[in-house]
């Protein structure tokens, strides 16, 4: 199948979203400005602002991007006859791998800025994302639906895993108070967290 060829307003979008990226890793977000990626996109700045009423929207646009791109694109279906430790260790590590990852950071810093003084714009943006959609969600659903764990809404288990991994890998590095984990340390974290979920989920 063809793909949809873009319209003229879809390509400009993406010419601007393709700047932004570029510039953001050159300069650092705080180091470009509106007119710098009108520049780069070969647009007007109106144009970037018909699509993005501010630098922060524009920011928040992409960090749900990187997020769903990776907890998406993610290949781990629930395997009935694998270790369950190790299946859900593995998904953790790829979420960590993503969340503390410089370019995130940096992003999530500009982004949360921005929306802690206005929660009704973050509402918004958060209605984008689809919990479903997520290797993670899919993995929790299946494991549940086929008795291997206790019946849990798979949403509520997301978010307790997400607690027990981002309090050491993702808000201690997005306040700058410590450093991003090795490697080894966030297999070290997604390994324990992946134990102490199971030891009180696991049938």
């Amino acid at each position: 199948m063809a793909e949809k060829k873009l319209s003229r307003s879809e390509l400009k979008r993406k010419a601007i979203l393709d700047a932004a990226k570029e510039s953001f890793q050159e300069n650092g977000v705080q180091g470009t400005s509106m007119d710098q990626l009108a520049a780069r996109a070969q647009v007007s700045k109106r144009t970037v602002y018909n699509h993005f009423t501010s630098k922060e929207a524009l920011v928040i646009h992409l960090v749900a991007d990187l997020w769903k791109q990776a907890t998406q694109s993610i290949e781990l279906n629930f395997d009935a006859e694998g270790d369950l430790q190790t299946q859900l260790s593995s998904l953790l590590q790829a979420e960590m791998n993503v969340v503390c990852s410089t370019e995130y950071l940096d992003l999530a810093r500009v982004a949360i800025g921005h929306y802690f003084y206005h929660p009704e714009a973050l509402q918004a943006e958060l209605s984008r994302f689809d919990k479903t959609e997520t290797a993670l969600y899919r993995w929790l659903e299946t494991a549940i639906d086929n008795g291997h764990l206790k019946k849990i809404d798979p949403s509520f288990a997301i978010n307790q895993l997400h607690s027990l991994i981002k309090g050491n890998c993702f808000w201690p590095q997005l306040l700058q108070v410590e450093a991003i984990p090795s490697l080894a340390e966030r297999q070290h974290l997604a390994d324990e967290s992946a134990a102490m979920f199971l030891n009180y989920y696991q049938h």
